[in-house]
């Protein structure tokens, strides 16, 4: 793998993981009936995303375009990264919603 190429996992991960956290502290946050400040947190979480999701956008492009992406674990690990945040991201949205209900309705 080429130094390029694992500059670009790096960041792949390192907007993942920084999404994923955000996403955690989101839930964490409307659990504890803070829901303004969960829903900025859930903003937060999605401009890592964005980033994660133009890293991922080019690498596709780039294979799109005939240049092979080459695949190490390293990728692999990038891969499942951005994948779980979005998963992540799902739940956040969904339980925040439940909470925000949940409270509103004491």
């Amino acid at each position: 793998m080429n130094d390029e190429m694992e500059l670009v996992c790096f960041n792949l991960i390192s907007n993942s993981g920084a999404a994923k956290s955000s996403y955690i502290e989101a839930i964490q946050l409307a659990k504890a009936a803070k829901i303004d400040e969960a829903k900025q947190k859930l903003t937060e979480a999605e401009e890592f995303l964005v980033n994660a999701h133009k890293i991922h956008a080019e690498l596709i492009q780039k294979e799109a375009a005939g240049q092979k992406v080459e695949f190490s674990l390293l990728f692999m690990h990038a891969e499942d990264q951005f994948a779980s945040t979005e998963m992540a991201q799902l739940l956040a949205k969904e339980l925040i919603d439940f909470y925000a209900d949940k409270f509103a309705n004491k």
